[in-house]
């Protein structure tokens, strides 16, 4: 199953094309949500490297597939039936350290890009929640947003 985020009218044209050559008969659905957002993003990368500065032996790269796969893979395996049939299938035997190293670069598992605003919003605070009982202390998003890197 092939799954697209389609943000520009090139895209949806695109997509369009896409259909038009696929044989009958097919099986389609469109979800009328949007991708992630691009302030979403920044706090997600500041909080990495929060969480590398405060964590002892962690990188801003592990913190980011520690957080992929304790947080965004049980968003997504919840939430989408396709992605959680695959994800059972291929990573989720494999052990635990093997997992870590598929979510970082090089091989860069996709989870969070695939994830809508909401999904997005539940990770984030999924993450903030589990470092702030770790004396974590995260970027203040408001803060981000007016510029400032300063922790909450």
């Amino acid at each position: 199953m092939a799954r697209r985020i389609i943000e520009t009218e090139y895209e949806r044209k695109m997509l369009i094309r896409f259909i038009e050559g696929h044989k009958l008969p097919m099986t389609s659905s469109i979800e009328a949500t949007g991708k992630r957002s691009a302030q979403q993003n920044r706090l997600n990368r500041q909080w990495m490297l929060d969480i590398a500065e405060q964590v002892d032996g962690w990188t801003a790269e592990y913190a980011r597939g520690y957080c992929k796969l304790h947080f965004g893979i049980p968003i997504l395996r919840a939430e989408d039936e396709a992605f959680c049939a695959e994800y059972d299938a291929v990573i989720r035997p494999l052990p635990y350290e093997a997992k870590i190293k598929l979510m970082m670069v090089p091989f860069d598992f996709g989870v969070t890009r695939l994830m809508s605003v909401k999904q997005q919003t539940a990770y984030l605070e999924a993450v903030q929640q589990a470092f702030a009982e770790r004396g974590v202390i995260l970027t203040d998003p408001a803060a981000l947003e007016r510029g400032e890197r300063r922790a909450a």
